[in-house]
């Protein structure tokens, strides 16, 4: 899975939690791009997140989390990881 294609899956998420942001959901969107995304928006994020790819995130994961295209990234690593695990 790419980035642009975890970034794909992941923007109908954001634009129902952040439905008042109707800016590029791009790989370098940050939270001081969305103005709703606050730290409790983070973990509602985090968390749809995790149900929508059947994963799961460390707290350090998340928290060295910058952008949008990192979180991508990461969710593929997961995504791999969980592929090559139940194989």
């Amino acid at each position: 899975m790419t980035q642009d294609e975890v970034v794909a899956r992941i923007e109908p998420i954001l634009r129902d939690l952040f439905d008042e942001y109707d800016g590029p959901v791009t790989a370098a969107l940050t939270a001081n791009d969305v103005e709703q995304w606050d730290s409790l928006a983070n973990v509602q994020l985090m968390v749809m997140v995790e149900a929508a790819f059947g994963i799961k995130f460390a707290t350090t994961e998340i928290s060295a989390l910058k952008t949008l295209g990192e979180l991508a990234d990461l969710v593929a690593r997961k995504a791999q990881q969980g592929a090559v695990a139940r194989a």
